[in-house]
């Protein structure tokens, strides 16, 4: 168990790092060599004022018309990625193994904190599951990948709660968390979870287009 351990680890955890900023930096390239190439175009009316008010409305929550029309959407949606980014990067114990390896440390959050916004990840990956099986029009979108995408997603935050709180074998479920967690890490960028990086570059596009162009709002 414990030569497992080193590997998912170390060698494991060194190959998830290298897909994942690997994989980023492909995307990016691969993304404004495809635009340079098919429709350059865009460069010419892609704006910082227009893209960061794009960015910045859509960031606030009920800032859009949208939002506003999905209330439980909204409040799911944004306590998701809310607690999705800050749980792992201000959990104590990652922290620690940050500070441990590479001698850099920062503020944490409390245990009982992170615990329950571990539980909110849970709760909206439950929440988002339902609504892909019950509600019409997304349900007509929806494919597997879907449901290996929202598996890959929970997996990291339930091995974790329950390797922090011991209601199983440790060793295995702490092994556990760390592999789904270099998974999540390696698809990121090969996966819809990309989104987490193109969404601002989408909303960046299309603030442009209706700001400069159309002099229309887009929320």
């Amino acid at each position: 168990m414990h030569a497992v351990y080193a590997f998912v680890s170390g060698p494991l955890a060194w190959l998830a790092f290298l897909l994942f900023f690997g994989g980023i930096c492909y995307r990016l390239v691969r993304l404004l060599w495809e635009v340079n190439r098919t429709e350059k175009f865009i460069f010419s009316y892609m704006s910082w004022k227009y893209s960061l008010r794009s960015i910045g409305r859509w960031l606030i929550p009920f800032g859009t018309a949208n939002w506003r029309l999905h209330p439980g959407l909204t409040v799911a949606t944004f306590t998701f990625h809310i607690c999705l980014l800050v749980t792992p990067v201000f959990l104590l114990s990652h922290v620690v193994l940050w500070d441990e390896a590479f001698d850099v440390s920062w503020w944490t959050l409390p245990d009982g904190v992170a615990d329950v916004m571990t539980v909110l990840v849970i709760v909206c990956c439950a929440y988002f599951l339902i609504r892909r099986l019950v509600t019409p029009e997304v349900k007509f979108v929806t494919t597997a990948s879907d449901f290996v995408i929202l598996a890959i997603v929970a997996a990291p935050f339930i091995t974790g709660f329950l390797a922090y709180h011991q209601w199983f074998a440790y060793p295995v479920m702490a092994i556990a968390h760390i592999v789904s967690g270099e998974i999540m890490l390696a698809a990121i960028p090969f996966t819809r979870l990309s989104h987490m990086i193109f969404s601002p570059l989408t909303r960046a596009y299309m603030g442009s287009e209706f700001g400069k162009v159309r002099h229309a709002r887009d929320w």
